[in-house]
């Protein structure tokens, strides 16, 4: 029954090739997912939406003291978007001892224009941490807590983010 079904429907669908099923998909799936964050975070701009979800992501999944048990000098990883000048982020990351007495910021400027936009990350099973690589040069970005769900959404987030800024 299922064979019969299965063909009846290949024949009555038009021939279409899973590449342009792909590029279909993706159109609207960017479609859903950016429309989805404007209505979330109350904007128009698509813009502003995914800086607000990639900042709210990246404060869900920051990687705590409290996370390090056992470490020498467990800190608070802390991190945070904004868009420089047109073709450029600013990744801003804090750094705080347990205890709250030392504190580091540091600013890093990611230049997007002929960057491949897709972000790849690592969730090692062994570790308590994930890694979002840069996609300049594959050197690691930032680092979350070890969520390899949490990871994929703040990828697609920051590779959207880089996409949008491309555009100008």
């Amino acid at each position: 029954m299922a064979i019969v079904l299965g063909g009846a429907l290949s024949a009555a669908l038009p021939a279409v090739s899973s590449a342009d099923q792909s590029k279909a998909l993706q159109g609207d799936e960017q479609v859903v997912y950016l429309d989805g964050l404007k209505r979330l975070y109350l904007t128009g701009n698509e813009r502003q939406a995914l800086l607000a979800h990639s900042n709210a992501l990246l404060e869900t999944y920051a990687l705590r003291a409290g996370y390090q048990v056992g470490q020498a000098q467990p800190e608070d990883l802390l991190y945070r978007f904004s868009v420089a000048d047109t073709g450029e982020l600013i990744l801003r990351e804090e750094r705080r001892g347990a205890e709250g007495s030392a504190i580091a910021v540091h600013n890093q400027r990611l230049a997007v224009f002929g960057v491949d936009p897709f972000i790849r990350y690592e969730c090692p099973t062994s570790g308590i941490r994930c890694v979002l690589f840069n996609p300049a040069d594959g050197s690691p970005l930032l680092t979350i807590v070890r969520d390899h769900q949490g990871a994929g959404e703040l990828a697609k987030a920051l590779s959207f983010l880089i996409r949008n800024v491309q555009k100008g």
